[in-house]
């Protein structure tokens, strides 16, 4: 019981965090690797025309980075000369502020915990081979392909002539059965598909 619930007794409160969307935000990719690639880069040419600005000042340039011919350069050059660097480099500018911005997909799934200070997932190569393994032990399935949509688990298997609509069913209640015994969250519903085998 909240302290809330506890002034008000009569008050519902609503659970602004559910366990699914708290665990999608902690197993959301960060973006470390571009966004160190792009601090170094720019760090390091930021930094070098930083010291040869201060060298030039001082009387005794680095020759790191030919500030002269960048400023006769852009003494000779007009905005129409400019126009198709200036977007190319706002189109970068804005590309970086993006993938920092939306985050990527997630490699693992959420798994649903008795704790709700644990946060745990299941990669999505190993949440395939195990539902792969579930539609296999099915009896008269020869090969099974899972596909991990975003809101659909789609299961193709490929069987023999004589297989039926019963085995579809049976397809889906162990990939259901399996998907509940790993404790999944956001998962979606499970589609089967029937290949048969060509004879």
């Amino acid at each position: 019981m909240t302290t809330l619930q506890q002034i008000l007794p009569g008050a519902v409160v609503a659970p602004r965090d559910t366990g699914l969307r708290r665990a999608r935000r902690v197993l959301r990719p960060a973006r470390a690797v571009p966004g160190a690639l792009v601090a170094l880069t720019l760090t390091a040419g930021l930094g070098a025309t930083a010291a040869e600005v201060v060298s030039a000042l001082l009387g005794a340039p680095l020759g790191w980075v030919p500030v002269n011919e960048v400023v006769e350069l852009a003494g000779r050059t007009t905005w129409p000369d400019t126009a198709t660097s200036a977007l190319v480099s706002a189109a970068a500018g804005t590309l970086m502020l993006l993938l920092a911005a939306v985050p990527g997909r997630s490699g693992l799934v959420p798994v649903e915990t008795s704790d709700p200070l644990i946060v745990i997932g299941i990669t999505r190569s190993g949440l395939r081979r195990t539902l792969c393994a579930a539609a296999r032990q099915v009896a008269g399935v020869d090969k099974a392909r899972v596909r991990l949509r975003r809101r659909t688990i789609e299961v193709t298997v490929t069987t023999g002539a004589e297989s039926s609509g019963q085995m579809l069913r049976q397809v889906g209640t162990a990939v259901g059965d399996r998907l509940a015994g790993v404790g999944t969250l956001g998962t979606g519903e499970v589609v089967v598909r029937l290949r048969r085998r060509a004879v």
